[in-house]
């Protein structure tokens, strides 16, 4: 079993996602009577287990053990990061706006929709001060993001450097937990599509198409707009050969192997191409794997944005604004997985007052489209996170009058 079990996770998840995909659609088609959607409700559920532990235990661990004076020392590159990472959630915002996305989501009519902004504001001070262990159980997002702060900044004060190693132990182990649990994504992706295509056809397909396309073009805008003005007004020079390069240099590899921790090692080789300082790029590339999260974000708002508009609720501009803030948020806290950022759409549905049944749905179809979504998720979040770092070190370069090359 040990070396089938090796042999499986040997192959890329895009092809098992897509082997899966394709087997649930035939079936789906030809013996809608079979029992696989099962499937597709064990991996949601095992999704809805390990997510809150998920948060809480990363942010207190990454709080912990977050070095002392970096703060000071890459404010520049840090308050980048964070600029684009809000912008990248107000920009889906609008995308979500202009094209609205409705789901196919069962027990739909559960939702109910915040009267406006007081009473957004009322849940959302009354959430971060639930008791922590009933927003574990209860997947109160916003509550475990607040307990885990609190906590994450105490152990750091208070412990010892072997407590601090050992929750990073159990951080890792969690991770771990994660992956073992995306491995089933295969499975859980046949139940899920099985389902949906024995029910509804396969014009099922076009509603998820359309989903797609909104993500695409939300991602790209940031991508070859917004992050390149950002750059460009930093900087008061065309920013596009270095934007370039970075999608040549690092994007590209990180579209295929979806993971921002795991092409840290090619930021890096880039950033010593660049000719930047290695004391300034070894840290904030691990930071910026971390907290630059543009793809993550877009994600996040528009998938909880999509959920509402399924359950008919209108989202005003103050309850929107509130919710790129946690969308900005909940991507910094992103695993590194693959589809980490679709476990945070539940703490963004929380905040619209979307129970927590309905926004894994949206976690499970976000699962289907991942082939293409996390990948280029992946890809504008690498590669900016070189542009940022490059970005920040140049505006010192600058104020020494040294000349900058792309």
């Amino acid at each position: 079993m040990k070396k089938v079990w090796e042999k499986y996770c040997g192959i890329n998840l895009v092809i098992r996602i897509l082997i899966g995909l394709i087997i649930g659609a035939v079936l789906g088609l030809t013996v809608p009577g079979i029992g696989i959607g099962v499937l597709g409700n064990v991996f949601v559920g095992a999704l809805k287990a390990i997510a809150p532990i998920l948060v809480f235990v990363l942010v207190i661990s990454s709080l912990a053990n977050a070095g002392s004076g970096i703060g000071k020392r890459f404010r520049t590159v840090i308050a980048l990061y964070m600029i684009s990472t809000f912008m990248a959630a107000f920009v889906a915002v609008i995308f979500s706006k202009a094209f609205p996305i409705t789901l196919n989501l069962t027990d739909a009519a559960e939702g109910t929709a915040p009267s406006g902004i007081g009473e957004v504001l009322n849940n959302l001070v009354m959430n971060m001060v639930s008791n922590p262990v009933s927003a574990l159980a209860e997947a109160n997002y916003v509550g475990i993001l607040t307990w885990a702060v609190i906590l994450g900044m105490a152990v750091k004060v208070l412990a010892s450097d072997s407590t601090k190693s050992t929750l990073q132990d159990l951080s890792a182990a969690v991770t771990k937990t994660v992956q073992w649990v995306i491995n089933f994504a295969p499975f859980g992706i046949m139940g899920l599509v099985f389902t949906s295509v024995s029910e509804n056809g396969l014009g099922i397909f076009t509603q998820y198409g359309r989903l797609l396309a909104v993500l695409v073009g939300c991602m790209l805008t940031i991508a070859l707009i917004v992050d390149p003005l950002i750059a460009g007004i930093a900087l008061r020079k065309n920013p596009y050969p270095l934007v370039f390069r970075c999608f040549r240099d690092s994007g590209l590899t990180a579209f295929f192997t979806r993971s921002s921790a795991a092409n840290i090692p090619v930021n890096l080789a880039l950033c010593e191409k660049l000719g930047l300082d290695k004391d300034m790029y070894s840290v904030s590339i691990p930071l910026g794997a971390t907290i630059n999260m543009d793809g993550a974000a877009i994600t996040i708002t528009i998938m909880s944005l999509a959920v509402a508009n399924t359950l008919g609720q209108t989202v005003d501009i103050p309850t929107a604004f509130i919710l790129s803030v946690i969308a900005t948020l909940g991507a910094c806290g992103s695993s590194g997985v693959a589809g980490g950022s679709l476990l945070l759409i539940p703490m963004a549905c929380s905040l619209l007052g979307i129970s927590n049944d309905i926004a894994m749905q949206a976690v499970a179809i976000g699962f289907i489209i991942g082939v293409v979504q996390d990948s280029l998720e992946t890809a504008i979040n690498s590669s900016g996170d070189v542009l940022f770092a490059a970005t920040a070190e140049f505006m010192e370069w600058k104020k020494q009058g040294r000349e900058i090359k792309f």
